[in-house]
C-alpha cells in the first residue's frame, strides 16, 4: 500500500510542477490586476526558461509602461477623455529608472523578434511581438513623453506588422487590437492631419475600429481586457456611459485586485444617481 502511494505521488509531482510553471497568461493576469511586481516575477521566471522568445520581453515592456502610466494618473478616465489634457504642452517627468528598463525591454523584444523574422518571415509570435512593441512604444511616446505627432510613425509601423499577421492568420484575434486602434485613431484625427497620414489597410473608419476592438474583447487571448478598457474610453467619448459601466463591471469582476477599474466604475455609478 505504501509503495502504491509513493508511486502515485511520484506520478503526480511532475503534473503539479507543470501546473505551477510560469506563463505569459499568468503574468498578464497579474498585470491586469495592477500587481506589477507579480507580473515581473512571472515574466522573469518565464524568460529564464525561454530566453530566445521575443513576446515575454514585449510584455515586460508593457508592465513598465503601465507602472509609469499609473504613477502619472494617465489611465484615469478624465485624462483619457480630455483632449486638452492629452495634448497639453506641459510634459510630465518620466521616471528615469523605469524609462531605462522600458527601453531595454523594448530593445530586447525587438532584437529577438527581428532575428526570428529574418529566418522565418511568417512567424506569428514574432510578428505579434512587434505589434506589442509598437503599441507600447506609441503609448509611451504619446502619453508619457507627450510626443503625439512623433508617435504616429511608430503606430504606423505597429499597424504594418498587425496587417501582415492578420493576412497570414485572420483568427489571430489579438492583432485586431492594433488594427482597430489604428482605425479609430486615424478616424479621430483632424482632417488636415489625416491628409498626410497613411496606414496600410486603414481607412480611418471609427466604426470599423470599434468592431475590431469588440472582436478582441470577445476572442482575444492576451488583449481581451485591454480591448475592454479601450472600448470603455471610446464609449465615454461617444457619450455612451452605460456601455462603459457594463465593461467596467466585467473588468472589476475578472480583476478584483485592480483598484482603478473599481474607482472608475464607482465614479460612473455616482454620476448616474438622480
Amino acid at each position: 500500500m505504501r509503495g502504491t502511494i509513493l508511486l502515485l505521488a511520484a506520478c503526480a509531482a511532475p503534473a503539479l510542477l507543470a501546473s505551477e510553471a510560469p506563463t505569459i497568461d499568468g503574468a498578464l493576469n497579474s498585470l491586469y490586476n495592477f500587481d506589477f511586481p507579480a507580473a515581473h516575477a512571472t515574466l522573469n521566471s518565464y524568460i529564464a526558461a525561454h530566453p530566445a522568445e521575443p513576446l515575454p520581453y514585449a510584455f515586460r515592456g508593457a508592465a513598465y509602461l503601465f507602472t509609469e502610466l499609473d504613477r502619472l494618473g494617465a489611465l484615469e478616465s478624465e485624462f483619457l477623455t480630455d483632449d486638452d489634457r492629452l495634448v497639453e504642452k506641459t510634459r510630465p517627468q518620466p521616471d528615469p529608472a523605469v524609462r531605462k528598463l522600458f527601453l531595454q525591454a523594448v530593445d530586447d523584444a525587438q532584437k529577438r523578434a527581428e532575428a526570428v523574422l529574418k529566418s522565418q518571415p511568417n512567424d506569428r509570435d514574432a510578428l505579434f511581438a512587434m505589434c506589442v512593441v509598437g503599441g507600447i512604444s506609441t503609448d509611451y511616446m504619446a502619453l508619457v513623453e507627450k510626443r503625439q505627432i512623433s508617435s504616429l510613425s511608430v503606430a504606423k509601423r505597429a499597424n504594418t506588422y498587425a496587417q501582415r499577421l492578420l493576412k497570414l492568420d485572420p483568427k489571430f484575434y489579438d492583432a485586431y487590437l492594433t488594427a482597430g486602434f489604428s482605425e479609430y485613431m486615424i478616424g479621430s484625427l483632424p482632417f488636415f492631419i489625416r491628409w498626410f497620414v497613411h496606414f496600410d489597410n486603414v481607412q480611418g473608419d471609427k466604426q470599423t475600429g470599434i468592431r475590431h476592438l469588440e472582436l478582441v474583447a470577445r476572442e482575444g487571448r492576451y488583449f481581451g481586457p485591454l480591448a475592454k478598457v479601450f472600448l470603455g474610453i471610446i464609449n465615454l467619448r461617444e457619450k455612451r456611459p452605460q456601455e462603459t459601466r457594463r465593461l467596467l463591471a466585467e473588468l472589476v469582476r475578472d480583476y478584483p485586485r485592480n483598484p482603478l477599474y473599481r474607482k472608475e466604475l464607482e465614479k460612473l455609478e455616482r454620476k448616474a444617481l438622480p
